[in-house]
């Protein structure tokens, strides 16, 4: 099965979001930790990663993006079961039991965000408050083919 999986590029992520997820971590959309935020909420380093991060689920910190990655039976069950903890520990959920639904349901839309795509394909997701709710936007990023860039220069033997 496929997942997304947390990447960091560069520091920018440790820099914008008030946590920063680790490099590698199993990741969901996250857009439920917004669903009880309006738009005067969504300030600052929240409303960064309102707009543009997916949700680690060991930290539970923000990565920006994430790369498509296999994931095993045993590591997406410890994806749900660590949702379901989380539901509990931050949002309030009266049990893990009670959780597990949900988490469950969290991890699906992850993996079939992942599996229309091929292993190690960026994605991306766009967030914007909306009258009815949170709307999300995913894309994948191609990345460059040498035949997208032009040669400026070239070496050429001196004739001398």
């Amino acid at each position: 099965m496929l997942f997304p999986r947390t990447i960091r590029m560069d520091s920018t992520d440790t820099q914008v979001f008030e946590q920063a997820a680790e490099s590698g971590e199993w990741a969901v959309s996250g857009s439920f930790a917004f669903a009880d935020s309006g738009p005067g909420d969504l300030v600052g380093k929240r409303r960064v990663a309102f707009r543009s991060a997916f949700l680690g689920t060991e930290s539970f910190g923000w990565s920006t993006f994430v790369s498509v990655s296999d994931i095993d039976t045993e590591s997406y069950e410890a994806v749900i079961r660590r949702l379901a903890e989380h539901f509990v520990a931050r949002y309030g959920a009266p049990s893990v039991e009670a959780a597990l639904p949900v988490a469950r349901s969290e991890a699906e839309f992850a993996a079939s965000l992942a599996a229309e795509h091929r292993v190690n394909m960026l994605l991306a997701v766009e967030r914007e408050m909306e009258e009815g709710g949170i709307r999300e936007r995913f894309r994948a990023l191609q990345p460059p083919r040498e035949a997208d860039h032009a040669k400026i220069w070239a070496l050429v033997p001196d004739n001398e």
